[in-house]
């Protein structure tokens, strides 16, 4: 009885491991198929076409930078001695999140400091050579503001609030 016991449970183990192997084989074929498959079907002039939309949609995007705005670079180079916008655009951003570090928050988010919580700034985009816009958080509420900032003759770089915006916690 003993014998006859140990040789089903035997060979149901062998069953299970040959079903496992096999499952698992045909698992890893057909995923690496998969890719191969798509991108066999693929048009390259969907390709093509895909990347003119993406270029398109980047333009359009960045249209309002100071990157891409050809004239405030011009004023900036003629007012003062700025002759790389990347680092100027990273040392207005820095001026700006500087003011993180204050016990009560930025004061260009133009919010009070709630409980424990202060609001600080996230995220910064120069849109020309005079405005700026940022979003703004305490962890639990979310905001945006529009500021001006101004490039002194000394090289320090100022900021005034026009407008901001604090987004509701819920929208009922």
């Amino acid at each position: 009885m003993k014998k006859s016991l140990f040789l089903y449970l035997f060979i149901i183990a062998v069953l299970m491991n040959i079903f496992t192997y096999k499952y698992f084989t045909s698992k890893e074929k057909s995923e690496q198929k998969l890719p191969t498959e798509e991108a066999n079907n693929m048009n390259p002039k969907s390709f093509a076409d895909s990347i003119i939309s993406l270029n398109e949609r980047l333009y359009e995007v960045n249209e309002f930078s100071l990157e891409q705005n050809d004239r405030a670079q011009n004023y900036l180079f003629e007012s003062s001695k700025i002759n790389n916008i990347p680092v100027f655009a990273e040392k207005v951003t820095q001026a700006l999140l500087a003011f993180n570090d204050a016990t009560e928050g930025n004061i260009y988010t133009d919010q009070a400091k709630m409980g424990n919580q202060k609001f600080i700034i996230n995220k910064v985009k120069l849109l020309n050579h005079r405005w700026i816009i940022a979003n703004y958080s305490n962890g639990e509420l979310w905001g945006e503001v529009l500021l001006k900032y101004f490039v002194e003759d000394n090289g320090a770089i100022s900021f005034e609030i026009m407008n901001s915006y604090l987004y509701p916690t819920s929208l009922n």
